[in-house]
């Protein structure tokens, strides 16, 4: 498993997640997302989106946003999305961000990596116009979440899960009769015994 940049030919493919899973698709640019990826059968596993905001006012700064961060059924509980949150603020950081803010409906995901709650008049502006809007859309429980970027932490049982990561697959139900149109109780066979 490996994480790198989206690349363009990946927007149909991105787009698709981020509305099967109801995730905020808002400003939609392939290159702002990292894409978690399985090495040795080349699926994708997930994925996640850094985004600047950028001030109207030149003396204000800009501001970093976590968001639309995903991982799909098969992969969930392997670390996937730990590590695609992990690519994201090391992206912040190379960039100068010394904070990142999140706007999310599961809190405690995030607060294992160092994250903590902030009440909306303490976000930042573009972030509390950003908060009301998805509270009315996609996400009506969402909070706003902040981060030092110094402060970022990987638990250990994360990253070891993420070493071994491989994708999960429901088993297939065992068709009966019934799901090809057979009514067990009146159906002769061919070689019906009669027992």
């Amino acid at each position: 498993m490996y994480l790198r940049d989206a690349k363009n030919r990946e927007e149909v493919w991105l787009l698709d997640h981020i509305e099967a899973m109801g995730l905020d698709g808002q400003s939609f640019r392939s290159r702002d997302y990292v894409v978690a990826v399985d090495e040795e059968s080349n699926v994708k596993a997930g994925f996640g989106r850094f985004r600047i905001h950028t001030p109207d006012d030149e003396d204000a700064t800009e501001t970093c946003e976590l968001t639309s961060i995903g991982v799909l059924d098969g992969w969930r509980g392997q670390g996937v999305g730990a590590h695609v949150v992990e690519r994201l603020v090391t992206t912040a950081t190379n960039q100068g961000f010394e904070d990142v803010y999140a706007l999310t409906d599961r809190p405690n995901y995030l607060s294992q990596f160092g994250f903590r709650a902030v009440e909306r008049e303490h976000l930042p502006e573009v972030l509390r116009e950003r908060l009301d809007e998805k509270r009315e859309t996609t996400t009506p429980e969402a909070i706003g979440m902040h981060l030092d970027t110094e402060r970022f932490r990987m638990p250990e049982r994360l990253r070891e899960r993420f070493k071994v990561a491989a994708e999960q697959h429901d088993p297939e139900p065992d068709p009966d009769a019934e799901e090809f149109g057979i009514d067990p109780d009146e159906a002769t066979y061919k070689y019906d015994t009669g027992r």
